[in-house]
């Protein structure tokens, strides 16, 4: 039986990649006024909502979940053409998106009781989010049953990493992401953090005075990953998520291209632009990886 992939907005993967992978995608809100919401992407767009706190670094936007209305809309029609659903969220340690969905799911499944709506926390966010769904649309396209797929998306979500940067501790601060304590200290000396995300939550990796050392030693732990865990790059998907500079992205790209095929055979590195659901704690410059094992290694 036929079955769509659904995904919430946090996956990043923007119109294209998302249309191409034929994955339905149901956004988030984002207010800078805490007031009025508008939807990410078909509202507004992601380049706008990063101007907007690069024009405004007093302002500290905020982001909301899609609602249940949101997911039933997004599930009625394919449901009505008989279509199974599975539906991959962001990390339940930073949002209610899962729940929505899963209510979404349960109403849905009362009107239509023979249909399968299977509601994933994905454990992961952003551009990892992103190619978690394009694997599972992978599967899909390689022939794999419902069931297979949701168990191929299970099987290698814990392999998921984003290794990250931001340009300060202001708006994890302000999100309720990281110690104050931590923030303060790190605020006034100036410091640039290191982090990971991992199992749904983020861990402090280490610290840099300045931002070039600090893309520097995400290079560096990203080696030191693969090397802990005996595993080659090859077997991985491996993306680049960025916020506002798109040629500092560019630039990091290719220096962790070097540096990847020092030990593998690796031979490109796709750059995809973190949207609001995530910018709103992480400011305008997250600059990092997402990478996670392959469905098939």
């Amino acid at each position: 039986m036929a079955y769509q992939i659904i995904t919430d907005g946090s996956c990043d993967l923007g119109t294209e990649a998302a249309q191409q992978a034929g994955v339905r995608v149901v956004p988030f809100y984002v207010t800078f006024d805490g007031q009025t919401y508008k939807k990410e992407i078909e509202e507004i767009s992601v380049r706008t909502f990063y101007q907007e706190m690069v024009d405004n670094p007093d302002k500290f936007p905020k982001s909301s979940l899609p609602s249940v209305q949101d997911y039933v809309e997004a599930f009625t029609p394919y449901v009505k053409e008989g279509k199974d659903i599975i539906c991959l969220c962001i990390t339940t340690k930073f949002s209610g998106s899962y729940n929505s969905a899963k209510t979404a799911a349960d109403l849905v499944q009362e009107e239509y009781p023979g249909i399968k709506i299977q509601v994933i926390d994905t454990t992961v966010d952003t551009v990892l989010q992103g190619i978690l769904v394009l694997e599972a649309a992978r599967m899909q396209q390689d022939g794999l049953s419902f069931e297979e797929t949701v168990e191929g998306i299970e099987r290698i979500k814990p392999t998921g990493r984003i290794i990250f940067t931001v340009g300060n501790y202001e708006y994890l601060i302000h999100g309720g992401r990281i110690g104050k304590v931590m923030g303060t200290a790190a605020s006034t000396l100036g410091i640039k953090p290191l982090i990971m995300l991992k199992e749904g939550e983020i861990f402090p990796t280490g610290i840099t005075r300045n931002r070039k050392k600090g893309l520097k030693r995400l290079i560096e732990q990203t080696k030191e990953y693969f090397e802990k865990n005996g595993e080659s790059p090859d077997d991985y998907q491996i993306v680049v998520g960025y916020g506002y500079n798109y040629e500092e992205a560019a630039e990091f790209r290719d220096q962790l291209l070097t540096s990847l095929q020092t030990y593998s055979e690796r031979q490109s590195i796709d750059i995809y632009q973190i949207g609001a659901t995530i910018g709103v704690h992480t400011g305008p410059h997250p600059l990092g990886l997402g990478l996670i094992k392959k469905y098939d290694r």
